[in-house]
């Protein structure tokens, strides 16, 4: 098997700056971190976390986890077709498994992972050792190399890290979309003191913040950088959108060219433009918008 370091990752991915009448009337600069152009199939956060777990699994079949339309499925799928790769996925919702297959799964299956579906409440305790061993056991799959829900460990935090490294002397206050919160986590360690991390959770319910800490406690040993949650712009929670929110996204596509993902990307430019709006940000502050991923075909 070749390491990721062969798929020719873009790094560092390049900042784009756009002039937008939204953040210049408050006397701000907007910046876009094109982690979207890392490389064309594992793109954005999911490159920076998945390629230090890839490398650590030295070949053994690679089981993650995620829902029907889980991007981190795809990429990790579309990782061990390049890589030449055994990769399982666990799939929430046994029922899924009695239906075609729909086209992210579907995806999956044509770059070689094999799926396992098993129902929501098995799901719910995955991480608890015994039902792990339950459920790689039942997938064939004893001795594979786990990798978690959204790739977050402390492998793919300090691969995160590198972000920020990258954006410190660029930005003041660099905002990312957070999933399972671990793009944050790296993101706010790599950054230059002085230089401040925003996450907006795509997810509701405000539990965030303490995952976020353990992550960091694990790759860091501690709370590291200054950052902080704003929860308001999840527009229902994960996987919903509104017709609003597509209005926005379709607008932003207009005004600059770039195609704006809805379920991450979208509601962290979203809520750029409303905390700008509202004051959040002091005049002469330079944003920098991280573009975790894009629009699957």
């Amino acid at each position: 098997m070749t390491g990721p370091d062969t798929l020719r990752p873009r790094l560092p991915s390049p900042v784009q700056e756009l002039s937008d009448p939204r953040f210049t009337r408050h006397g701000l600069r907007l910046l876009l971190k094109r982690d979207d152009l890392i490389h064309p199939e594992l793109i954005g956060n999911k490159w920076r976390k998945l390629a230090p777990n890839l490398t650590a699994a030295a070949g053994r079949t690679v089981v993650t986890f995620g829902g029907a339309y889980s991007n981190h499925l795809r990429a990790t799928a579309a990782a061990g077709r390049l890589l030449g790769l055994p990769t399982v996925g666990v799939v929430r919702g046994d029922e899924l498994a009695d239906r075609p297959l729909n086209p992210s799964l579907a995806r999956c299956a044509a770059d070689g992972m094999r799926l396992h579906f098993v129902d929501r409440s098995t799901y719910r305790r995955k991480t608890e050792p015994a039902t792990l061993a339950r459920v790689l056991h039942a997938a064939d799959a004893d001795s594979a190399y786990v990798v978690p829900e959204g790739g977050s460990n402390a492998l793919a935090v300090r691969g995160c890290r590198a972000l920020g490294e990258e954006l410190s002397g660029h930005a003041d206050v660099v905002a990312v979309a957070c999933g399972t919160g671990g793009t944050l986590a790296g993101l706010a360690a790599g950054l230059s003191p002085g230089r401040r991390a925003l996450g907006v959770p795509v997810l509701k319910g405000g539990f965030l913040t303490a995952g976020i800490e353990t992550l960091q406690h694990e790759a860091f040993g501690g709370r590291r950088g200054d950052w902080h949650l704003d929860d308001r712009f999840h527009f229902g929670g994960y996987a919903r959108t509104t017709p609003e929110l597509d209005a926005f996204a379709e607008d932003f596509e207009h005004r600059h060219g770039v195609p704006v993902e809805r379920l991450y990307v979208a509601k962290l430019l979203y809520g750029l433009v409303a905390l700008a709006e509202e004051g959040a940000f002091t005049r002469g502050t330079t944003l920098a918008a991280v573009v975790t991923g894009r629009p699957f075909p």
